[in-house]
């Protein structure tokens, strides 16, 4: 068995998952070099929902955010997340929209893309992969993890089979929600390990408490790669972390060979930095323990967090039991949809609907539309065709892959952004973001580009995955 390779989240998914993606480039460049002296197998640095809130909440340049990661970080692969056809968005591009936008990733300093779709519909990642492959950057595809009556351990072994042969490099199991326990994680990476020759990556959640474990097993059955945050922005809805991993494997055939030390002087810097959210009031103690319900309700860290801000803007903080008693029906109505972005979103969105309102589906958002018309791609369980009636009415759903029915976008997009374009990255902001990034475009015009307000002031828009 090969040394354990890490993959350290701290810059991306372990503060989307704990503070909403509020961690500014300032806070973070000033650690790039130390982190990319550890010895870590990448950084996941980008991607997600970080692109989102630097536009949104932050006043930066997403792009410029990567140019100077990328210039820090000399030795250590870059990664970043990407949702397939819905890139960094929340609805499905046109495919010269996708491909433009890996092309400029890779250009700006992405060395790996880790490539998922919400629905583990593999005619969503097609584009993509093969976009990725074209500029040489490492493609890694990552099947969505969940519990429900039509997954099993065979039904995602079948699945990394399917993605090794669309030509991944190496595979993911993303468990967004922390829902993979132990010795389920020891049975599916051996059956993964089993059919496929590339290497296997898992990420978690440490919500349910188990994820540390579950990485032991896994790595016993042969994983190749787990993500983990340093010490200060891990636990909770976070990843295990870093440093006690590194700890056990010490000595062990496993040993991943990092420097305690060297962690040890980044989690003091990290330390520094979540004190200030503390203070700011953006880290809730909700999103810091350990929930054994996750098993239950299946709910994703960074969803969580976002479930609690849209009770919070509801006054409604006293209804979350009652949300989370919801998600799993409204889920089941929906087909059985893992609960990553955006799917965890709509699910979640329509859960508080339902109760807050008292009624279930009285209001039903075009997102939650979109789900059962199959704007999304296909279903893991056909949707009840009297369900269907009752959200669609007469409106016939969509069978085939839903970005075959968009046309190419990127000519107008280029002649909307025109009249705001500092730099060609400025179109693919605006095709995700519209009118967030013309008001971002706008105010770096004026020379705006610092926050004017307390972050905690601000409100919480960004989706998990």
């Amino acid at each position: 068995m090969a040394k354990v390779k890490i993959t350290e989240t701290v810059l991306r998914d372990a503060h989307q998952s704990l503070i909403a993606t509020r961690m500014s480039t300032e806070d973070m460049l000033p650690i790039i070099e130390k982190l990319d002296d550890v010895g870590y197998n990448a950084l996941e640095a980008w991607g997600g929902a970080t692109f989102d809130a630097c536009l949104r909440f932050l006043n930066e340049d997403p792009w410029e955010r990567l140019r100077k990661f990328k210039d820090k970080a000399k030795k250590t692969p870059l990664q970043m997340l990407f949702r397939g056809q819905n890139i960094l968005g929340y609805r499905h591009y046109a495919d010269d929209v996708v491909e433009y936008f890996v092309q400029k990733s890779i250009a700006n300093g992405i060395d790996i893309i880790r490539i998922f779709d919400a629905l583990n519909d593999v005619r969503n990642l097609k584009t993509a992969i093969n976009a990725t492959k074209k500029e040489k950057g490492h493609v890694q595809t990552a099947l969505s993890y969940t519990i429900s009556p039509v997954h099993s351990n065979e039904s995602f072994v079948k699945l990394a089979k399917e993605l090794e042969s669309m030509g991944a490099d190496s595979i993911c199991i993303k468990d967004m929600a922390g829902l993979l326990t132990p010795y389920v994680a020891y049975d599916l990476v051996k059956g993964i390990k089993g059919a496929v020759k590339i290497p296997v990556e898992l990420h978690t959640h440490y919500t349910s408490g188990v994820a540390s474990m579950t990485y032991l097993k896994a790595i016993e059955a042969g994983c190749d790669i787990v993500d983990c945050a340093i010490s200060p922005l891990a636990l909770g809805t976070s990843q295990p972390p870093t440093e006690p991993l590194v700890a056990t494997l010490a000595g062990t055939e496993y040993d991943t060979g990092l420097s305690l030390d060297k962690l040890s002087d980044i989690a003091d810097y990290f330390k520094t930095i979540k004190d200030k959210f503390v203070e700011q009031g953006l880290l809730n103690n909700k999103v810091t323990g350990v929930d054994i319900n996750t098993l239950k309700y299946q709910v994703p860290g960074g969803m969580l967090s976002n479930l609690v801000s849209q009770l919070k803007q509801q006054n409604a903080e006293d209804k979350f039991d009652e949300v989370l008693k919801e998600i799993p029906r409204v889920r089941a109505d929906f087909g059985y949809p893992p609960l990553v972005t955006p799917s965890s979103q709509i699910v979640g969105t329509q859960a508080v609907l339902n109760v807050i309102l008292g009624e279930r589906y009285k209001i039903v958002p075009k997102e939650s539309k979109g789900i059962v018309k199959g704007e999304y791609g296909r279903t893991p369980v056909p949707i009840d065709p009297e369900f269907r009636k009752k959200i669609l009415g007469d409106e016939k759903p969509i069978d085939c892959r839903p970005a075959d029915l968009i046309k190419p976008e990127l000519n107008k997009i280029k002649k909307e952004v025109a009249p705001y374009m500092e730099q060609d990255e400025d179109i693919l902001s605006y095709a995700l973001f519209d009118q967030v990034a013309v008001k971002f475009f706008e105010e770096r015009k004026a020379g705006k580009y610092k926050i004017e307000t307390s972050l905690a002031d601000k409100e919480s828009k960004v989706h998990p995955c």
